[in-house]
C-alpha cells in the first residue's frame, strides 16, 4: 500500500481520536509508508503503517523505540497510539513528537550544496557517535528489508558479481535511512526513525555519502567528516552496498549519482579483494 495514493481521512480521524488532538490538514505530509501533520497543540503526529509480520518482529515503532537514545539530536517523543484495521493485515501507529527545529536539508538526492555551517557537521558527528554507543535488539531495515550478511552479499553481487570479501565484521546501531530528506538544517536534527536498528558499521555514513554524489563538494565534505568510518573495511563494504543500489541493475537513467557511483565502485572492488 502506498499512502500517497490511498484514501487516508479515516486514518487521520483515528489518530486524532486516539491522541485527543486535531490535525492541521494544510500541513499534511504524505509518504509511501507514513503520513504526518501538525497538531493544534504545536506538536507533530506521524502515522506509520507496518505489515503485521514486521510489527510483531520489531515490537514498538521506530520512533517510540528511539525515544530512549541519549545524546542524539532528534525530535522529542511524547506519546503513541496503535490500532489494527479489522480488514487490513497491518498495524497502524501514531506517534506524537516535538516539531522539527528547521526544514529538511533537501530531498533524498541533492543537486546543490546546502552550505551547512560547521556547527551542523559537529552535531552530525556527535549524534552518530552517541548512536553508536547505544544498544538495541532491533535490526535495521533499510529500504524496508531487514539487513543481514546475506542481503549485503546478494545486493553487491547483483551489481558487481566480481566483488569479493564483502563480509561485515562489526555491527552497531544505525539510523538506516540517513539522507538529506531526513535531516534538518541549519540546526541539525535526525528524524524518520522507523528503520533504525543494528546494522553493519558504516551504513549511515555510506548512505549520506552516496546521497551527496551529485554534488562533489558536498560528497567531499561528508567523506572528510566521516573518513574514519568510510575508509574502514566495513565502511568500504557499506559504500559498495549503497552504491550497488544506485548503480546496479535497477539504476535510474536520470539519477545524477549513477556515474559517480560506478566510478567509485570501480575503485572499491579491487580495494576489498584479499591481499
Amino acid at each position: 500500500m502506498d499512502l500517497r495514493q490511498q484514501p487516508i481521512e479515516n486514518v487521520l480521524q483515528q489518530a486524532e481520536q486516539s491522541l485527543g488532538t486535531r490535525l492541521d490538514r494544510a500541513t499534511l505530509v504524505r509518504k509511501r509508508r507514513t503520513i504526518g501533520a501538525r497538531t493544534d497543540r504545536s506538536s507533530w503526529i506521524r502515522v506509520e503503517r507496518r505489515p503485521r509480520a514486521r510489527a510483531l518482529e520489531q515490537g514498538s515503532s521506530g520512533l517510540e523505540a528511539a525515544a530512549a537514545l541519549a545524546g542524539v539530536a532528534m525530535p522529542r517523543w511524547f506519546r503513541a497510539a496503535a490500532w489494527q484495521d479489522p480488514d487490513d493485515a497491518a498495524i497502524w501507529q501514531a506517534d506524537e513528537t516535538s516539531l522539527l527545529p528547521g526544514c529538511p536539508v533537501g530531498s533524498a538526492i541533492v543537486v546543490a550544496d546546502p552550505r551547512l555551517p560547521d556547527t551542523w557537521w559537529r552535531s552530525l558527528n556527535a549524534s552518530l557517535a552517541a548512536l553508536a554507543d547505544q544498544r538495541t535488539t532491533r535490526v535495521a531495515t533499510p529500504d524496508t528489508e531487514q539487513i543481514t550478511q546475506e542481503l549485503v552479499d546478494s545486493t553487491i553481487r547483483a551489481a558487481y558479481p566480481e566483488a569479493a570479501n564483502t563480509r561485515v565484521d562489526r555491527w552497531g546501531p544505525a539510523h538506516a535511512d540517513l539522507n538529506w530528506a531526513n535531516v534538518t538544517g541549519p540546526e541539525f536534527c535526525m528524524f524518520d526513525w522507523e528503520d533504525w536498528g543494528m546494522a553493519p558499521c558504516g551504513l549511515d555514513s555510506a548512505s549520506l555519502y552516496a546521497a551527496s554524489l551529485a554534488v562533489p563538494l558536498l560528497a567531499d565534505r561528508v567523506r572528510r567528516e566521516r573518513r574514519a568510518e568510510l575508509e574502514s573495511r566495513d565502511g568500504m563494504v557499506m559504500r559498495l552496498f549503497v552504491l550497488a543500489k544506485i548503480a546496479g541493475p535497477h539504476a535510474h537513467p536520470s539519477d545524477p549519482r549513477v556515474g559517480p557511483a560506478r566510478r567509485e565502485a570501480e575503485q572499491l572492488i579491487p580495494a576489498l579483494r584479499p591481499g
